[in-house]
Parts: structure tokens; sequence; C-alpha cells
């Protein structure tokens, strides 16, 4: 393709946020794949350097970064209401999915059909996790240095359980005094003709300009105060007017988790879980352990988990009233959700306006380098589960988990088998061998 493709409708970007709203399983890894192959891949909205542009500043900020890439690029796209439009879709199915597991699993216990469904999930998503840390790795690890870095922070995170945001912060110090000191070891710009040669044929590269973007004051302000008041507005009634004072614990409670989750919800789950679970009782440790398995069954963040341990707060009242249980998932999600949308809508603006800047270009590609060493520890962390769950005895299981994901990485490589179509196929597999060796 030589000149750009035509400027997406925002009706035919709404439609792919909807889908992606139902079909994004795999967790952050496979979600930001889904995106990258369908924007950058396949449609060329976003040229490659635009996409890890955004994608770096997402991993920087508190929350589901999936979800966060999503409103940036949207809000790329189609400026406010395109960002509102692509975070909303991306966790509204996802909403009302688990609200339908929770009232069953309150309701009948345990799911043994959506766990059935989860065996054939996992060596799937572990399978999809690979293959974007492969796709991470070529793009961002083009130096020595690099590597270092990705090395050094699987290293930090994985044997001395150092906290994500550490391990950020220390990359970008690194970064400044290297770029300092030492820039040609962050490698070199590529010459102009190379670079234009790998930008044409995308209807937002890395030389267009957003018209939303930049700094203005005014919108500033209001944005700012419009993020405020649906903080404030909710918070007031929920502590003024209710009649008990859990539901505004709980809407503290869930703020304070939203601007702590560096790292995605593996690194903020042991949190919420103390918390929750110890101190306040909201739900038992192995209601806990069930919520993040409902949670791993659902397409969209895996933070939502902290929907399900609203509903159980709110649930596990004198009554046991799912009508409370629903009131809990949703007070939970508001608090959760709306400060990534205000981050990224109010720091979009000033991020696109660093995309040319070189030395920032090259400290944010140390920040991508470290994610890779991230990545890496999500992946074996995945594994160990998988055979944590093996037990001391092959099992038929156990087989099944780590054939699945060979027959995964071949199927999703080899063949280039669609990822949405193959996650389909593997909860189909995963029903199958329940209802068969069940």
């Amino acid at each position: 393709m030589t000149g750009k493709p035509e400027p997406p409708s925002f009706k035919e970007a709404f439609l792919f946020w909807l889908k992606l709203g139902f079909i994004s399983f795999g967790g952050p890894a496979g979600q930001i794949a889904i995106m990258h192959e369908f924007l950058v891949e396949k449609k060329k909205w976003l040229s490659e350097s635009k996409f890890l542009h955004a994608l770096n500043y997402c991993m920087l900020l508190p929350g589901p970064e999936a979800q966060q890439m999503a409103t940036y690029t949207g809000w790329l796209l189609h400026g406010t209401r395109g960002g509102l439009a692509a975070g909303i879709l991306f966790i509204l199915p996802s909403i009302f999915i688990l609200l339908g597991l929770s009232i069953l699993y309150v309701l009948y216990g345990q799911l043994p059909l959506v766990y059935s469904i989860l065996n054939g999930l996992k060596p799937a998503i572990i399978a999809i996790v690979v293959l974007a840390l492969v796709k991470i790795g070529k793009r961002s690890l083009t130096t020595v240095l690099h590597y270092i870095i990705a090395i050094s922070s699987f290293i930090a995170i994985c044997f001395f359980n150092v906290q994500f945001p550490l391990i950020i912060i220390a990359t970008i110090l690194t970064g400044v005094i290297v770029q300092r000191y030492g820039a040609s070891y962050l490698g070199k710009e590529r010459p102009e003709a190379a670079w234009e040669s790998g930008e044409t044929g995308y209807f937002i590269n890395s030389g267009t300009v957003i018209p939303h973007a930049g700094f203005n004051k005014g919108r500033l302000i209001k944005q700012s105060l419009t993020g405020l008041l649906l903080w404030l507005v909710p918070f007031c009634s929920i502590v003024f007017l209710a009649d008990n004072d859990l539901w505004g614990l709980m809407a503290w409670f869930f703020t304070k988790a939203a601007l702590v989750t560096f790292g995605g919800a593996y690194a903020v789950l042991p949190y919420v879980a103390q918390v929750s679970v110890e101190k306040f009782h909201w739900l038992t440790e192995f209601q806990m352990i069930d919520g993040l398995a409902l949670g791993e069954t659902t397409p969209g963040p895996l933070i939502m988990v902290l929907a399900f341990v609203g509903f159980m707060a709110g649930f596990n009242q004198p009554g046991f009233s799912i009508l409370s249980g629903t009131a809990g998932l949703f007070i939970s999600v508001w608090f959760t959700f709306l400060p990534s949308f205000l981050f990224v809508l109010i720091g979009a603006p000033w991020i696109e306006r660093t995309h040319g800047n070189l030395r920032i270009k090259r400290i944010l590609s140390v920040i991508t380098a470290a994610v890779a060493g991230v990545i890496l520890n999500l992946v074996i962390y995945l594994l160990m589960i998988l055979l944590d769950n093996c037990g001391r005895s092959v099992s038929g299981e156990c087989i099944f988990s780590i054939a699945w994901i060979i027959v995964s990485l071949v199927a999703l490589q080899r063949f280039k088998i669609n990822m949405i179509l193959w996650i389909g196929i593997s909860a189909l597999a995963g029903l199958g061998y329940y209802l068969l060796f069940s």
C-alpha cells in the first residue's frame, strides 16, 4: 500500500471496540496483541511507532494498561468520544458477564462447565503471551543495553519480588543517565528515508498532526473539573445518603486500589486480597481464589476481579441480597476504572507532543525493554500455576494442558490461525475434554 487508507468512520471503530470487548481474552499482553493485529497490521489505522508510543505511556500509568491502550488509541482516532467509546466498550461486556457469573456462583456454588472452559483457555492464553513476548522482544530489544535491561527487570521481579513501579522508576533513571552520558548505547536513529518508508501507508503515523492534541488550558481545566465531579458526587452521595458505612468504605478502597495498580492485576491482587479478606472480611480466601478463576474466564482486564470482590462484599451483608451484591459490583467498577479514563484523556494530548522527541523516544524504548522482561516473568508465572495444578502426579488434565500449549503455539505461529478463532476453539476444547473424561 503506497497511500494512506481511508479515515475510519466512528461507526467502524465503534464496532471494532464492541467486538474487542467480547473477545479480549489473554490478559494485557494478549489484548494488546489483538489491538496491534487489527489497528496496525490489518487496518493500518496507526503506524507501529504511534502504537508503541501510546503503549509506553500506558505502561507507566496505574490501572489496566490494555484498557488504557484502547482508550488512548480510540482518542487518537476520534478524540474524546472515541476514547470513551473504546475504553467503555472494552470493559462493558465483562462487567455484565462477570455479574451473571457472580450471581450463578452465589446461587449454585461450583461452576464445573466454566472451569472446564478455563482449562482450555489457559494453555491458549500462555501461548498467546509467549508469542506477544516474541513480537515485543523483536521490536524493543535492539541493542545490548536493551537486553541487559530486559534481563535485569526479569531477575528483579522474578527472584527478588521487586515491585513493578520500582522497576519502571529504575529503568527511567537508567535511560536518563545513559541518554546523557552514552546515548549511542540506546541505538542510532534510523535514516530519514528508512523512517519514512516504515511510516507510510498508515492513516495516523509519526508525522500526522493530531488536531485534538497539544496543550489547551481551557480543555485541561474542563476535563480536570469534570473528572473531579465524576468522582466526588458519587462518593459524597454514597457516604452521606447510604444507610450503611460499607458503601463509602468500598468507594474509598477501590479508588485507592485503582491508584496503586502499577504492573496490572497480578501486582495489585495481593493487596486487594489482604485487605478485603483479612481486614474487612468481605469474602473468604477461597471465594477470592474462585473470583480470580471467574475473572480469567471473562474477556476484559483481569483487574475486573475487583468487581467480584465488590459483589461479594455487598452480597455477604446481612440478608445475602443479590441486589446488594450488584450494587457493590457497580461501585467497585466505577471507582476502579474512572481514574484510568482521566489519566488517558487528560494526559494523552501532552504525551503526543513528545512523539518526535528523540531523547524521550530513546528513554521510552528502555521502558519497553523492561516490560519485555516483566512479560517473561508473567509467562513463567502462568506456567507455574499450570504445573502446580497438575500436582505431583501427571494427570490427564495436566497432559491436555501442556499439549494444548504446544498445539496453540503451532496453530498461531506456524499456520497463522486467527487469534480470536483460536480462543473459541480452545474454549470448546476445554469443554470437550470435560464432557468426555469427567
